[in-house]
């Protein structure tokens, strides 16, 4: 990429696929200010893939405390490994740390990795870690609060939209497997993420049910159900109800391919979820059904994206669920259940 005459550079932002995802507007803006910088991103493994082949960084590090039953692979679950971990970080001799994530933990790597310069929101009593402390705000999206990290450093930012970058090989999978489904190239294709992790944020099965035949009648359109591993059983639930039966995508599919996949839709409706941000960075019309988490900070960041939000006086909540408020018959929170298919329908008609 370069030959790396500039300063070393860490950037501290793991975890989630949309969190990766949103951290992409910073990386392309500090590699324009930095062209000769060697840049080094530390990730968690699960959330990598979505940014291979991201031109802005020169390696991807991993950093994964996470045991394997809170969905990580525990990498760096004792402290011999994360006692190396530190030790090769100071071994880099990294000029300066950007550190993204909000937690005391990530301030704490940064402040051991050595870096003279060392810039980071102001949360969590982190303050005396950083030599450059950035206010978080509540009030914005998550990508002006990780671009307000380089304004506070000096460093020009000129765009902020997302990116993700696809393979031939990867797009021609797309392209065999819907070819495989009977869909036609020319056809409208129309994507579901109708899961959460947290059941109570997603909308109800029934609802998506009842969209989907809609949309298959109305658009002359084939429907397409993204998912993972733990969601087979709901979306056997949904293949049932769904006339003609959608094509299911559901733990079958890596996630590279269901970004190629993804690419090909020409819409995608989805609860608040890293689905979400994916047809965002692949700019996708989208409609996005938030609860309980407000939009504001994390909702999808894209031209043709479309949020459905019913803002109750409790919105938004602690996600406590069931102790803040009463499940409906259907065990859904109020704020999921007052989003209505003819308020979907009415979105999808202005985003289409």
């Amino acid at each position: 990429m370069n030959g790396h005459t500039g300063e070393r550079i860490l950037v501290l932002r793991y975890r989630f696929i949309g969190d990766t995802l949103l951290t992409i507007p910073f990386l392309r803006n500090l590699r324009r200010a930095k062209p000769d910088a060697r840049i080094v991103w530390v990730v968690a493994h699960d959330s990598d893939d979505v940014v291979a082949g991201i031109p802005y960084v020169d390696e991807l590090m991993h950093w994964d405390p996470r045991p394997r039953d809170a969905g990580g692979r525990g990498t760096h679950r004792t402290w011999r490994a994360k006692l190396a971990f530190i030790r090769e970080l100071r071994r880099r001799r990294f000029d300066r740390v950007y550190v993204l994530k909000r937690s005391l933990t990530s301030a704490i790597i940064g402040w051991l990795s050595g870096a003279p310069r060392r810039i980071g929101f102001a949360t969590e009593g982190r303050g005396p870690l950083l030599t450059t402390r950035v206010p978080y705000r509540h009030d914005q999206h998550e990508v002006q609060n990780f671009l307000d990290v380089l304004r506070a450093d000096g460093v020009p930012v000129h765009d902020d939209h997302l990116e993700v970058w696809l393979t031939d090989d990867e797009r021609r999978f797309a392209a065999e497997f819907l070819a495989q489904h009977g869909v036609a190239p020319a056809q409208r294709l129309i994507a579901l993420h109708p899961f959460a992790t947290n059941k109570p944020r997603a909308w109800h099965e029934d609802n998506f049910v009842a969209l989907a035949n809609r949309l298959q009648a109305e658009q002359n359109a084939r429907i397409i159900v993204f998912g993972g591993p733990g969601d087979k059983a709901d979306a056997e639930y949904l293949r049932e109800r769904i006339a003609p039966a959608p094509i299911v995508a559901v733990g079958t599919t890596t996630l590279r391919q269901t970004m190629a996949l993804l690419e090909r839709c020409a819409l995608l409706v989805c609860n608040d979820s890293g689905i979400m941000h994916l047809g965002a960075a692949l700019k996708r019309p989208l409609v996005a059904l938030f609860g309980p988490q407000s939009p504001v900070k994390f909702g999808p960041w894209g031209a043709e994206c479309a949020v459905i939000y019913k803002h109750l006086p409790c919105s938004p909540c602690r996600q406590k669920f069931w102790h803040d408020c009463q499940p409906s018959a259907r065990g859904k929170p109020a704020c999921m259940e007052a989003i209505g298919v003819p308020d979907v329908l009415s979105e999808i008609r202005v985003v289409r």
